[in-house]
């Protein structure tokens, strides 16, 4: 299947660059997968389109501070670092600008020295494995020094980083936001909760790789990239009991989505305690094992993600809703509107 079936024209000027004030503000765009049908609402409104005895799965991983600056420590070189995942102790998979100047044994030093880095190694695609050094706890010392990594198309800077966290953030791991669940605030979940409608938590730790461009001319040819996640035994034994019920689970994001679809693909449909990584790419051709519905952003053109919504509600209705959503001005990516798919 060519990857130009999934293109569309997307006008710089949709693509958000800031988020809203209030988080629920976002507008909703509704479309039924059956039939295609689309409405309008605001987010805030989605208790409408909820039924007691539904469960909403959402993805609590928080977002790490983890573009770091600093300079090598023998030429005072400005050397840029990302982490993109821990791999042992204190050892941690790197991207750093510029890669040319960091070699084995070279010594980087953050902030007043208040944490350091030797290279240990390369890994694939040009990455640096770095090994830090400071005193205390990583993560506090990481809050103090580190900018939230925002995605390559947003060139704003963010006045409170808390804006690129949900609100139900928690596990430490991602080095992007799940973003369909930053239009949730904490009273529009309890709202949701008193309604009777279930809601439980996975982590799914988000790579950079989410934002890699599908350079294959078929979708078959892309090789996706491979995340971390945790199901635990208390959402699992909801998760079947829901459907046992008769009620509908609804995943908030495709990290959700791809959290659930593995498991439920191991385990025959059904939903069991696991951790692991997965590489699951879900296009046009999959049958949805774990999930009834979707909550997501409106994705790139091309990207992977606008596959996967593809397969849960057909490549047209989905190419006709994002055609709406450009004439109506909707918001596009990380800050942008959303779309619930029942």
């Amino acid at each position: 299947m060519k990857v130009d079936l999934f293109d569309f024209h997307l006008p710089e000027e949709l693509i958000a660059q800031v988020p809203l004030i209030e988080r629920a503000e976002s507008r909703l765009m509704v479309l039924d997968k059956q039939t295609g049908e689309l409405q309008h609402t605001i987010f805030k409104n989605i208790k409408e389109y909820l039924q007691p005895g539904d469960c909403l799965v959402l993805n609590d991983t928080r977002v790490l501070p983890a573009r770091l600056f600093g300079v090598k420590e023998d030429t005072g070189a400005k050397i840029e670092v990302l982490l993109l995942k821990q791999v042992e102790g204190d050892k941690w998979e790197t991207l750093v600008k510029p890669a040319k100047r960091v070699k084995e044994g070279t010594k980087i030093v953050f902030g007043d020295g208040a944490l350091t880095a030797v290279c240990t190694g390369e890994s694939d695609h040009g990455g640096r494995i770095l090994e830090f050094l400071y005193e205390g706890i990583f993560y506090e010392v990481l809050e103090g020094l580190g900018e939230m990594p925002l995605p390559p198309y947003i060139k704003e800077q963010l006045d409170d980083q808390e804006r690129y966290q949900t609100v139900y953030a928690k596990e430490r791991g991602s080095a992007a936001a799940p973003t369909a669940g930053l239009h949730f605030t904490e009273s529009l979940l309890e709202e949701i909760k008193a309604m009777g409608v279930h809601i439980t938590f996975i982590t799914l730790h988000v790579g950079l790789g989410t934002f890699r461009p599908v350079s294959a001319e078929t979708i078959e040819d892309h090789e996706m990239h491979a995340e971390f996640y945790i199901m635990s035994e208390g959402t699992a034994r909801l998760l079947n009991e829901v459907r046992e019920q008769g009620g509908r689970i609804i995943s908030v994001g495709t990290t959700s989505t791809r959290t659930l679809e593995t498991i439920a693909s191991e385990n025959n449909g059904e939903f069991k305690a696991a951790t692991g990584w997965t590489d699951i790419f879900i296009f046009p051709g999959y049958e949805f094992k774990g999930i009834n519905g979707m909550i997501t952003n409106f994705h790139l053109p091309k990207s992977t993600l606008i596959m996967l919504v593809s397969t849960l509600a057909g490549r047209e209705n989905v190419l006709n809703a994002y055609n709406t959503a450009v004439k109506e001005k909707y918001r596009f990516f990380s800050f942008g509107d959303a779309m619930l798919i029942i």
